[in-house]
């Protein structure tokens, strides 16, 4: 069997980094890890290409060698997805999905005559689609009823599958699931509230084959909840720090965490000692009120700020996620959003309008309450809302556009990587290298020079530039690298907040108008009612 998986491409996003990767030759920030695992879980004598749409095109050979075209993605690949897949059937080449997305909304693959879905977790329902494949059987929905695999069984992933020169980093998993009960998120309803982890000499393993493969770069940790099962987390720390000393600290790893990290002092020391150097956390919002709403009770427990600069100052980088649009909001909630990355210097914070993703908690209570617009939100920077919220959309999505705006003005976001930077500089390192084996081939040379170019002197950022860059070196001269790294950020995100502005802008005025056309077919209530005038 000749299988071509495709990784469907991503839209512009906050995370895809165009320009930044530009500076850098690369092609995408992370690799399609789900489809390198499920290329280990099936039978090892088929045969795979993997063919990643963010990186390059199928070619015509590709399309004529496969017997079998699998795909595998996330709701916000769907487009591109649904367009594979009427491309191979187009070419009469059976299709299987899998993933996230075809998890979530199935019958959106089956109105475009997918063959095979395998849904859930491929663990356990990958091995029921190659059974239906040895019967002969020419289509099939394949799903877990509930069941949850142990991913102590998981295989290394096809790591040797992948174009390593295309990517920024590399994605490995250590965990699936998570334990809290987060109104909006589709983790615990993909995933489940119990979160499962690889043994700690299973991971080593992956990284082992890493190693063997030549890759020496940044990983990232996909769990949705790096630490949500602590003991496991320690135990995985533990192993790993010596392997990281007795291989000279090949690797950076970040990762996302709930924000109940920064309780916990001794988890912080051995992230940092084995080279941890960023974590994402979920905030979503400095109001203790909708926190409250949406069920995120772990981020009420302690002063958030308080959290994010003790994160900081253990050497741990803070990336955060923001979301406006919680039902009881008040208004000013991009403001107070503004004040809180600022107060706590957090460089990059992804700021979303609030979506129901299908079947959470949230989905299922608006649809109750009949306020649910549409069935398939997503998680894109650039959409509306799905639903009616308890205070006026256009109020919302002005202040949406004006906060991602002043979030990320050029001068801002410079003056505040830098701050953050000085906490990371507070920070002590007793068991970390100090440096980490850095590329400095012509190509980071030449995104150097075209960072001080366009940050140093062409734009309004061209005094603070050099300021803060000189400042840097008298307080924290270990961390210009990984700070001029933040900076290139701004590359995307001068074009980026754009993008954001005209096209939820645009979707505002289609659906202000059609509130308008829909309140104009309204009857006045005395005609309603039958009163004569």
């Amino acid at each position: 069997m000749r299988v071509l998986l495709l990784y469907p491409r991503f839209p512009k996003s906050f995370w895809s980094f165009e320009k930044t990767l530009e500076l850098i030759g690369r092609k995408a920030m992370l690799p399609p890890l789900g489809l390198a695992t499920v290329a280990a879980i099936l039978p090892q004598d088929w045969d795979y290409q993997l063919v990643d749409h963010n990186v390059r095109d199928v070619t015509e050979a590709e399309w004529d060698w496969a017997d079998l075209v699998l795909m595998s993605a996330m709701i916000v690949q769907k487009e591109d997805m649904l367009n594979l897949v009427q491309e191979a059937k187009r070419r009469q080449k059976p299709v299987a999905v899998g993933g996230p997305y075809p998890t979530s909304l199935p019958q959106e693959l089956e109105a475009v005559d997918t063959d095979y879905l395998i849904l859930d977790e491929g663990e356990i329902t990958l091995p029921l689609f190659v059974e239906a494949i040895a019967r002969g059987e020419k289509q099939g929905v394949f799903r877990s009823n509930g069941e949850k695999p142990a991913v102590t069984e998981t295989p290394i992933p096809r790591f040797d599958l992948l174009d390593f020169d295309a990517y920024s980093e590399m994605s490995v998993q250590f965990s699936r699931g998570c334990p809290f009960q987060c109104e909006f998120c589709d983790i615990i309803v993909l995933y489940g509230r119990k979160p499962r982890t690889k043994a700690p000499e299973q991971f080593l393993a992956e990284l082992d084959r890493l190693y063997e493969l030549g890759w020496r770069r940044s990983i990232f940790l996909v769990d949705d909840n790096f630490i949500g099962n602590k003991r496991n987390v320690k135990r995985l720390l533990q192993a790993l720090q010596p392997w990281m000393v007795e291989h000279n600290y090949p690797f950076s790893f970040a990762t996302e965490a709930s924000v109940d990290l920064a309780q916990d002092q001794e988890l912080m020391d051995m992230m940092v000692a084995c080279n941890f150097g960023s974590v994402f956390l979920g905030i979503e919002t400095p109001d203790a009120d909708s926190l409250a709403v949406t069920k995120k009770y772990q981020n009420t427990r302690d002063p958030l700020s308080e959290a994010v600069i003790n994160i900081s100052k253990s050497g741990l980088r803070v990336m955060a996620g923001f979301i406006i649009g919680f039902d009881g909001e008040k208004s000013g909630a991009g403001d107070r959003i503004v004040e809180f990355v600022e107060k706590t210097a957090i460089p990059t914070a992804v700021f979303s309008m609030l979506q129901a993703l299908p079947d959470t908690a949230l989905s299922h209570r608006l649809e109750k309450e009949g306020r649910l617009r549409a069935t398939n939100g997503n998680i894109n920077q650039t959409t509306l809302m799905n639903f009616v919220p308890t205070r006026p959309l256009e109020e919302i999505a002005r202040e949406y556009i004006d906060a991602f705006w002043r979030l990320y003005d050029p001068l801002v976001f410079l003056n505040r990587t830098y701050r953050h930077f000085r906490f990371l500089g507070e920070a002590t390192y007793p068991h970390k290298a100090k440096a980490t084996r850095k590329n400095t081939s012509w190509v980071v040379i030449r995104a150097l020079l075209t960072l001080c170019w366009r940050q140093g002197l062409v734009r309004k950022t061209r005094f603070a530039f050099w300021r803060n860059l000189w400042l840097m070196y008298r307080h924290n001269p270990g961390g210009i690298s990984s700070y001029l790294s933040v900076c290139a950020q701004a590359e995307h995100f001068l074009e980026y907040r754009q993008i954001v502005k005209d096209e939820i802008e645009t979707q505002l005025a289609e659906y202000l108008a059609q509130e308008e056309q829909a309140a104009r077919k309204v009857p006045s209530e005395p005609a309603a009612l039958g009163v004569a005038r």
